[in-house]
């Protein structure tokens, strides 16, 4: 077992030198308890020094070595080399992001987003520290939970077709995050987010392929996060209709 191996196809792309990507092979020391990053990391240890890569827990908490592994958004830190031995793992940037480098994508866009969506407790006005903090009962912290386990690794937005079509669609992490603050009972910022939840290329462009909730490594289901904030929006629409001008739900 010792001196077997597994090669990695590793997508190169250095912008001060390269026209054009190039995928890269590199014959790696397999070990069943290794992951892919372990791999990456021993060829830049071992072997190439140049090759570029995000990582920094290894624990899938940070969020930050997401690449798509054989064409499916992983990651790296939890795609183990077993997964695939003996055939070859093909490592590329995560899709539907610029690359900046080899296996770095740029965040910008996904960052601007996620500030549209508004992810923190908005109050019209905060009670006096003395009064003590915003109390909660075990069944309103589990109406947000789940979608508060959210890491931002942007896998969900490499899984995305309605993202690789339209890149202002504003995506499905952003959206289940704000879905996540609308939720909590803690929260009055409801209405602010609705407004870009409910507006242009937000819920109502995605067409419920549910990729997103496959590739999630929290199971935070973003799918599920999105036809919720559809049927608020939906019910917000019939309520100005339906009820007595300035009155509300």
């Amino acid at each position: 077992m010792a001196d077997q191996t597994i090669t990695l196809e590793v997508f190169r792309y250095r912008p001060e030198t390269d026209n054009e990507p190039t995928f890269q092979k590199y014959d790696v020391p397999y070990r069943a308890d290794w992951v892919v990053l372990d791999a990456l990391n021993w060829i830049k240890d071992n072997v190439d020094g140049t090759l570029s890569f995000r990582w920094s827990c290894r624990m899938g908490v940070c969020g930050s070595c997401g690449m798509m592994v054989n064409g499916v958004p992983r990651l790296t830190c939890s795609a183990f080399l077993r997964e695939f031995f003996p055939e070859p793992v093909r490592v590329e940037p995560l899709a539907n992001f610029p690359v900046e480098r080899d296996l770095i994508v740029g965040l910008d866009s996904f960052m601007e987003k996620l500030k549209k969506a508004k992810p923190w407790l908005i109050r019209k006005e905060e009670k006096p520290l003395s009064e003590g903090e915003y109390l909660q009962t075990p069944a309103e912290l589990a109406r947000y939970k789940q979608f508060s386990m959210c890491i931002n690794c942007t896998l969900c937005y490499a899984a995305c077709p309605v993202v690789g079509h339209e890149p202002h669609f504003l995506g499905p992490a952003a959206i289940a995050l704000a879905q996540r603050y609308n939720l909590d009972s803690r929260d009055q910022g409801r209405d602010e987010r609705q407004e870009i939840v409910a507006g242009h290329e937000a819920v109502w462009d995605c067409t419920f392929v549910g990729e997103c909730s496959q590739v999630c490594p929290k199971h935070v289901d973003p799918a599920g996060a999105i036809q919720q904030a559809k049927i608020a929006s939906t019910i917000d629409w019939y309520t100005r209709f339906l009820l007595p001008k300035g009155q509300t739900r």
